[in-house]
């Protein structure tokens, strides 16, 4: 197996934009070290995950139309049109709308996963429940499909129960379970020559309000992210 560089620090989504969709699957990516068994080589990554993000929408800036601060100098030319990182979002539905199973979101750069903990482990566990392996298994068929080459993060994610060390250590844990099962599928599908980053995050980078339980359990996730080859 390869082991590559880490790839270029993740961008900032604001966490309001996560609040578009209907019920889904939490993905968080966790460190983990070492080797799976299918020896695909696994590495710390120091990035901020993609999904980090203030959390809490701040209100819009109040903007007076008729500013002259806002006309251009005579002379000057708008700059040409640009499409900005469009991010399409798809939750697999649940029991319950405000606490999604499973979510993809997918943007013009990065396609990510994000797995509720409590689909994948007991409470306080990280040991994997029976019916998270197919999950995974379908994450690693998906990857496999698209001919992914770039490293693969999977990031793992607490609430803020707990002390902080704790949840380090748990989201660790939790990460690279998922990293193992994930490189392993990919190895028996002839696609293990893939670079892992994987880390716990812990309670940092919060998507959802800590003060309820709703958010919380948003918060406890695992997310699988990659890049996909351009079209």
């Amino acid at each position: 197996m390869k082991r590559n560089a880490p790839p270029p620090g993740a961008a900032t989504r604001a966490g309001g934009h996560r609040a578009a969709m209907s019920a889904g699957v939490v993905i968080v990516l966790v460190l983990a070290a070492g080797t799976a068994a299918g020896g695909t080589a696994a590495v710390a990554d120091t990035n901020p995950p993609p999904t980090a993000g203030d959390s809490t929408p701040t209100a819009p800036v109040r903007i007076d139309p008729t500013s002259p601060g806002l006309r251009l100098p005579e002379g000057s030319t708008l700059a040409p049109a640009k499409v900005l990182d469009i991010v399409s979002v798809t939750d697999e539905s649940s029991t319950k709308a405000s606490q999604p199973e499973q979510r993809q979101e997918t943007s013009n750069s990065t396609v990510t996963y994000a797995l509720q903990s409590e689909v994948l482990f007991k409470k306080d566990s990280a040991v994997l429940s029976p019916t998270a392996t197919s999950r995974i298994q379908a994450i690693a068929d998906d990857i496999t499909a698209r001919h992914v080459t770039s490293p693969i993060r999977v990031f793992g994610f607490t609430d803020n129960l707990g002390s902080s060390e704790h949840g380090m250590v748990l989201s660790k844990q939790r990460a690279d379970a998922v990293y193992k099962v994930l490189a392993t599928e990919m190895g028996n599908a002839g696609d293990s020559s893939h670079t892992f980053q994987v880390r716990g995050y812990g309670e940092d980078y919060p998507i959802a309000d800590n003060s309820s339980e709703t958010g919380r359990g948003q918060n406890r996730r695992v997310e699988i992210t990659f890049t996909p080859p351009a079209a």
